[in-house]
């Protein structure tokens, strides 16, 4: 395995549509999508193929105080965290930023088993690679998923986990969502385009709001979707959806035994499976508010900290909120 620093480092320009209204040309790996701070490619081999995991290794101007691990959500990607990566470093962390293998910028193998375990243990193999030992983790939605898996794997490595508004606090599956195959969820993944991808966010992450800010990251999403090579990211897709929905974490909750804090925006609604349900259970399904007091039961070390009239981004949302959140988040692990 080997770490090749410094690569994609790409302007991000629209260079216009390749036929598909609304999704600049990015490129189907995001090659020409800007992240906030240069992108390296960590290359190792996973089930038998090679395979290159694109992360940002950013460090603060002094000792670094400890490294804090940013984990991104199914529908987004390391440079959503733009924010939290120069909050956290201009107070002394070291901040380490994946995009998982299947998505943004990292491989998309056509043949390869996707589970929380594996992409945990994939990013235990980058932070070996850095030398890194003991690490903070923050995830988000999906990214929460697996920052729960990462630390029941590897409990000794994670000295505070934090979850945003992590997608899986309920099992939809056992709520009575019906299954679907990986190829029919394919057949629905390669339906999708900016305006699809647009609707969805604003109804289930913003409650029906809107603005500028939020864009960046459909459109960046979009592109993906709509480039020569939407079979393949659609592919990746699919089968991380159903990693999603068969692979529940909340039922371990309380084997975590290192200090958990959740943060969550009270107006989120989000709910994977929604659409395939009858509207008295898709009411039920992703009702945060109680999803978060149901989990801190189930944790032996939990805190919970709520955004009142925030959805399922507080870090897009709500930035300046979000971000005092975590000082006296993180900083008071350092004043202990």
């Amino acid at each position: 395995m080997r770490v090749i620093t410094a690569v994609f480092a790409f302007i991000a320009v629209s260079l216009g549509s390749n036929g598909h209204a609304g999704a600049p040309d990015y490129g189907p790996d995001l090659e020409r999508f800007t992240y906030p701070h240069p992108v390296s490619e960590f290359e190792f081999t996973s089930q038998r193929e090679p395979v290159s995991m694109a992360f940002m290794d950013v460090q603060p101007e002094q000792e670094p105080a400890a490294t804090v691990v940013l984990l991104h959500g199914k529908n987004f990607c390391g440079a959503y965290w733009h924010q939290t990566i120069d909050h956290l470093a201009a107070r002394g962390y070291r901040v380490v930023v994946p995009d998982q293998i299947g998505f943004c910028k990292s491989s998309k193998p056509e043949a390869y088993q996707y589970t929380f375990a594996q992409l945990a243990d994939n990013t235990r193999k980058l932070l070996d690679a850095l030398d890194v030992e003991q690490v903070k983790l923050l995830g988000h939605s999906m990214g929460g998923m697996l920052a729960t898996r990462f630390a029941l794997q590897y409990p000794d490595r994670v000295e505070h986990l934090a979850m945003l508004n992590p997608i899986g606090l309920e099992d939809w599956r056992a709520m009575g969502v019906p299954y679907r195959s990986v190829d029919q969820i394919f057949e629905s993944e390669m339906e999708k385009d900016y305006e699809s991808i647009r609707e969805y966010q604003k109804t289930y992450y913003y409650d029906g709001n809107w603005n500028s800010n939020y864009d960046r990251w459909a459109r960046m999403l979009a592109a993906t979707y709509e480039s020569d090579e939407r079979d393949r990211v659609a592919w990746a897709q699919a089968r991380t959806a159903d990693m999603v929905m068969t692979q529940p974490v909340l039922y371990q909750f309380d084997q975590l035994e290192m200090p958990v804090t959740l943060l969550i925006g009270d107006r989120d609604r989000t709910a994977i499976g929604r659409p395939l349900v009858d509207d008295e259970l898709g009411e039920r399904m992703g009702d945060y508010t109680t999803l978060g007091d149901r989990a801190l039961e189930r944790l032996q070390d939990g805190e919970l900290i709520l955004f009142e009239g925030i959805g399922h981004m507080p870090h897009i949302e709500a930035p300046e909120q979000y971000l005092e959140a975590l000082d006296g988040l993180f900083q008071a692990d350092l004043e202990e």
